[in-house]
């Protein structure tokens, strides 16, 4: 039995050092030296400091501001609690949510007649998107003009300069990136 077991030991430890030790070190090492930006990240620093990350959303109330997805997490965008809601289409406390979200937006935009782009209504499956459609950020544009005192033109420009395409033009949607967007609305001001 001892032959059987030093043998067995020495290979948990030697795997242990490779697996557990050698190659995340590896990985991590070329990740920092290849891609120092997106391994850290991706954190948007201004003035010195860190606001956000482009890899993830946050909450953002004020009228002058666009609005990001819905987050399922608890509270909003906590990147620890990643998760979807789990709830089905038959579920009456989605049912709720997504008519309170509905009629928040509806107040928000009475300018609004056309539907509620599906994306401020519901949470993504991770509950941190940190993007919208752009047709949920057009949804945004007259209330945001208004309350910043900008012409709407100039917001939809910023909404079109921000509109990120397919990824290798054929993977994913258009989408905008919400807190770029609004850094640049707060540059705009200036």
């Amino acid at each position: 039995m001892r032959e059987q077991m030093r043998p067995a030991l020495m290979m948990v430890v030697l795997w242990t050092l490779i697996a557990g030790l050698a190659y995340p070190l590896a990985v991590t090492g070329v990740a920092q030296v290849a891609f120092p930006r997106q391994a850290n990240g991706s954190l948007i620093v201004r003035e010195g400091r860190v606001v956000g990350s482009e890899l993830m959303g946050q909450p953002f109330q004020g009228p002058g501001y666009f609005w990001s997805r819905p987050s399922a997490t608890g509270p909003a965008y906590n990147g620890a609690a990643s998760t979807g809601s789990n709830l089905g289409p038959l579920s009456e406390s989605l049912g709720t949510a997504f008519r309170e979200r509905a009629a928040a937006l509806r107040a928000a935009h009475p300018e609004q007649s056309g539907p509620i782009p599906v994306d401020l209504l519901t949470a993504s499956g991770s509950g941190l998107d940190p993007h919208i459609s752009p047709a949920a950020a057009l949804y945004q544009v007259g209330r945001i003009a208004r309350a910043r005192e900008l012409s709407e033109a100039a917001v939809e420009a910023l909404v079109t300069e921000h509109t990120e395409g397919r990824q290798l033009g054929v993977l994913g949607e258009p989408r905008v990136n919400v807190l770029l967007l609004n850094l640049a609305l707060d540059g705009a001001e200036r």
